[in-house]
């Protein structure tokens, strides 16, 4: 046991909560039959086997419906990523079309790449491009970047990388130029994957499994030095999931979707707003998809026009 971090029904009505529907799903108690009212949904996508990308919305629902929207292939020629931030997308104006960025980690490489998708549905060869902003990052185990409420190209982003040895690393980021000012903390070795919780001007929120079952919010001041906040949610049973894809939902809450790759499961859950182990987290059941895919990634809009997270 670190001393920072160990070995992972009914939605609330109330916007405090989240809405949706429940069935069985593991980790969590199955509630009583409900109604879905004003159910919320996650865009997931993932980097399939032949480098390319997918696009899934899931709605909340009894049961949960899956939208499969378009793919594209070979997006990554210059290998298979092990691991994606958040990809962005928003329209390219005065030309149409939609713009698709994010950052992957191929081998021991950071990348930054874009693609445009023209009005026919294609890719533009002109406009695809992988950027290798450095190496060094072999023994990368997690990768996010948490963007800011604000359209200017040049408002700080927050980068976020965890490496094998628990140390968890935050960069800035401003215009596109560089991974600067690291701020690390050690003490997270147990951790298995994570999703982006919250973000706010002065912190952002983490929900992480550990190996052992265990799920947790680790909260990251934006200060120096980074002093992260470590709290338990739940003791066990969060182990089985090798992917968290997460997304605002209601005011306060989440609707989380838990990735089981080994089974090819996935399991949405509604989660109130976090507050250690009084945090409400509720089984919606599992969603009528496969997920086989190396990568899992949130589809999320060009900052500025996405909600920021408000799970914590």
């Amino acid at each position: 046991m670190s001393r920072r971090l160990g070995t992972a029904g009914r939605v609330a009505a109330a916007a405090a909560l989240v809405t949706g529907v429940l069935a069985w799903a593991p980790g969590e108690a199955l509630a009583a039959g409900t109604t879905a009212t004003a159910a919320c949904k996650i865009e997931v996508g993932s980097v399939t086997a032949a480098r390319g990308h997918t696009d899934r919305v899931i709605t909340a629902g009894s049961p949960a419906t899956v939208q499969e929207k378009p793919s594209y292939p070979d997006i990554y020629p210059e290998g298979l990523p092990r691991m994606s931030s958040a990809i962005t997308n928003g329209l390219v104006l005065p030309s149409p079309g939609r713009m698709y960025s994010g950052h992957v980690v191929i081998g021991s490489g950071l990348y930054s790449g874009y693609y445009i998708v023209k009005e026919n549905g294609e890719i533009d060869p002109e406009q695809h491009h992988n950027f290798r902003v450095g190496g060094g990052w072999g023994d990368a185990t997690f990768l996010e970047s948490s963007y800011p409420n604000d359209t200017d190209p040049w408002a700080l982003v927050n980068h976020y990388a965890l490496r094998s040895n628990g140390t968890l690393t935050r960069y800035d980021s401003k215009g596109g130029f560089g991974w600067t000012n690291p701020q690390s903390a050690g003490g997270f070795g147990a951790v298995k994957t994570m999703a982006l919780l919250s973000q706010t001007s002065t912190y952002d929120t983490f929900l992480a499994t550990t190996r052992g079952g265990a799920l947790y919010t680790i909260r990251l001041p934006l200060t120096s030095p980074m002093k992260p906040i470590v709290k338990k949610v739940r003791s066990s049973t969060w182990q089985g999931f090798e992917a968290l894809v997460l997304t605002k939902c209601g005011a306060y809450g989440s609707l989380l979707l838990g990735i089981d790759k080994d089974t090819g499961a996935g399991y949405l859950y509604a989660v109130g707003h976090a507050n250690g182990t009084s945090t409400v987290i509720q089984g919606l059941g599992k969603v009528p998809a496969t997920f086989t895919d190396p990568v899992y990634f949130r589809h999320i809009l060009e900052p500025g026009k996405e909600p920021l997270l408000f799970g914590e």
